[in-house]
């Protein structure tokens, strides 16, 4: 039933137009700051809306008393005190037990004054510390020229994209409108107006902290006396930045935080809510929400681009002429949502280039990114093969195209942008989650040097694949695996330059290959499975962290190792048959656990597809070249 069952479940999920698109769950962050935002903004209290947040956000408290980043994960200060904050907001007594239980867990590890910046900055608007918690964000940076220390298109999208409005903000110094006047003071061991800056967060270098904490001080001091026409010509140019990205009601980078921070930066300039960017900006936000009819929560961004890339290689997969009908029609919805007529953002750093990737979300023309395009591509390469026509060819070209030209001075690729190696960067204090760059990856290189290998491109007769080749031979750990940076973690990562050595050609027995298939075996669990723990990003990594297999971890594994032509191997056989026993009677898996991510270390994601569509991508992997029924 494995097969059969799983395509049948699969093809029920798809949309009348022909695509795919899963809930994207990140952790009780999102859905804190909608509740959150709408008090600011004093809109009409939903009381429904709030009550199915609420049961959310009490459902997904972890037993340490406070909330966690992943499924049954450890206590998040920040996290927490968001999830405090919004439930108190939507009306929980102070006094009721959950409340009692995370105020208590916050108060014992320090108290609020431990929360992240973004934390800080939301505090800062509600007023409950002072500005002197956050960083200086003078709105000035964005007329730095090109060449100066740190310039906007030196920061990753996701950055750029959230600094803008916030930087509007952080000038005008806006309070919440707050009507019903919550306030969290409980949770903080001090004068919650005596909370200074952010310390130093563990991945910061003392040496470029203290600088940047220096320039911090001065700036302090001189930005209130900047001249006033100055100031006056870089609001506009953020405002210039934002409204050429506004993108429409899929919102600004299509993330949570840049919709969020331009709404409130609107209402901070005396935009009413009838303005059309603001309105704009606010009806993106609401398209996020998943709403059931116990349960809501909001999304961070929506991901039917990548969800049906994959739906459709996993149906490719599996054949037979209704699952190649429906991944073709899939594959039709994605050819016209390539990018070729913006050059977004990544065309500072790589003017000559054409644009021709595809953006993850539905409409995101400023950030394509390569992880989606090389995906499209090999997708659409595949279908073309198979029915020996050439009607995406000229779509395959240009994002073919678009990738070779993004590749970075090291080898490698990135995910959005091209050359984002200002390292020193993730010093800034408002850097403290580490994730302000989009440097090169060794899972998307893997992906792009896949999708030029599948187009024909070798070592041999390709630069771009025999520098990426090189980029992922000195990135292998010792022990034989690969970082994964949007996947969690190093299956992830080993699975995806797995598939990309095999794809080159690479010999399987080339030693890199071979002490990647050791690694694998050795971590399988008593199971069959594989599954690994979020804690496996830790600065100090000594090695895979354990933790109960998952489907889409296991299919991952599994997929890595037939690449390396271990098709045969016992460990194959087993992680099959883990797959056929965990599947459910609706023909689908049941995966709780996040194996995603966002931000290493600071934000992960649970993709509802993911459970969906690898473990059947694997399973009629290992049909086809077994040639047996599964």
């Amino acid at each position: 039933m494995s097969i059969a069952s799983a395509t049948e479940a699969l093809l029920a999920y798809r949309h009348a137009d022909g695509h795919w698109v899963f809930e994207l769950e990140a952790d009780s962050t999102i859905p804190s700051e909608y509740i959150l935002l709408r008090h600011y903004l004093a809109e009409p209290i939903d009381v429904v809306l709030e009550a199915k947040i609420g049961t959310y956000l009490r459902r997904t408290q972890g037993a340490h008393g406070g909330w966690p980043l992943v499924h049954d994960g450890p206590f998040d200060m920040s996290a927490s005190v968001k999830s405090y904050f919004a439930l108190k907001m939507i009306g929980d007594s102070v006094d009721a037990a959950h409340m009692v239980k995370a105020r208590e867990a916050i108060r014992a590890r320090g108290g609020a004054a431990n929360s992240n910046v973004l934390t800080r900055f939301l505090l800062a608007l509600y007023g409950v510390v002072s500005w002197r918690a956050v960083p200086v964000l003078p709105i000035e940076i964005v007329l730095l020229p090109i060449w100066s220390p740190f310039h906007l298109y030196k920061i990753s999208y996701w950055a750029r994209t959230t600094i803008v409005p916030l930087m509007v903000l952080a000038v005008l110094k806006p309070r919440a409108k707050n009507p019903t006047g919550v306030g969290i003071e409980e949770l903080f061991l001090q004068d919650t107006k005596s909370v200074g800056m952010n310390p130093k967060a563990p991945h910061q270098s003392w040496g470029w902290f203290l600088l940047f904490r220096g320039i911090d001080g001065i700036l302090r001091v001189i930005e209130p006396h900047l001249p006033k026409k100055l100031r006056e010509r870089a609001i506009a140019s953020a405002l210039a930045f934002t409204e050429e990205r506004l993108n429409g009601e899929d919102g600004m980078g299509a993330i949570y935080p840049s919709m969020a921070n331009i709404v409130m930066m609107y209402d901070a300039l005396g935009k009413d809510d009838h303005f059309p960017p603001r309105a704009i900006a606010r009806r993106a936000i609401d398209k996020l929400l998943v709403i059931g009819e116990e349960e809501a929560y909001c999304q961070p961004c929506l991901s039917p681009v990548w969800d049906t890339a994959l739906t459709c290689h996993a149906l490719q997969e599996v054949g037979g002429a209704n699952a190649l009908a429906k991944a073709k029609q899939g594959l039709d919805w994605l050819k016209p949502r390539q990018v070729l007529d913006v050059k977004g953002d990544w065309a500072v750093k790589a003017p000559n280039i054409r644009p021709g990737g595809w953006p993850f979300q539905y409409n995101n023309a400023h950030y394509p990114d390569l992880d989606d395009t090389a995906v499209v591509v090999m997708a659409m390469d595949r279908a073309q093969r198979h029915a020996g026509s050439k009607e995406y060819a000229t779509a395959i070209a240009r994002g073919r195209e678009w990738i070779e030209g993004m590749q970075s001075r090291d080898g490698g690729w990135a995910a959005f942008d091209v050359n984002n190696l200002e390292y020193y960067l993730n010093n800034l204090p408002f850097a403290d989650h580490g994730a302000l760059l989009d440097p090169p990856t060794e899972d998307v290189t893997a992906r792009c040097v896949s999708m030029l290998a599948q187009v024909g491109e070798f070592t041999q007769s390709s630069k771009a694949v025999a520098e990426g080749i090189a980029y992922l031979r000195r990135t292998q750990h010792a022990e034989g695996s690969w970082y994964g940076r949007w996947g969690l973690n190093y299956i992830y990562g080993t699975w995806s330059v797995l598939c990309a050595l095999n794809a080159a050609g690479i010999d399987h027995q080339d030693p890199m290959i071979r002490k990647a298939v050791e690694w694998l075996v050795s971590i399988q669990s008593w199971d069959g499975g594989w599954g690994e723990d979020a804690i496996s990003y830790r600065l100090d990594y000594s090695g895979y962290e354990q933790a109960p297999s998952t489907s889409s971890q296991t299919a991952w594994a599994l997929l890595g190792l037939m690449a390396a032509g271990e098709v045969e191997h016992p460990a194959v056989a087993r992680g099959v048959n883990y797959l056929k026993n965990a599947q459910t009677e609706n023909g689908l898996w049941d995966e709780q656990r996040y194996t995603a991510t966002g931000f290493p270390r600071v934000f992960y994601l649970r993709y509802h597809g993911y459970s969906k569509f690898f473990p059947l991508w694997a399973l009629a992997r290992y049909r086809n070249l077994r040639s047996t029924n599964v």
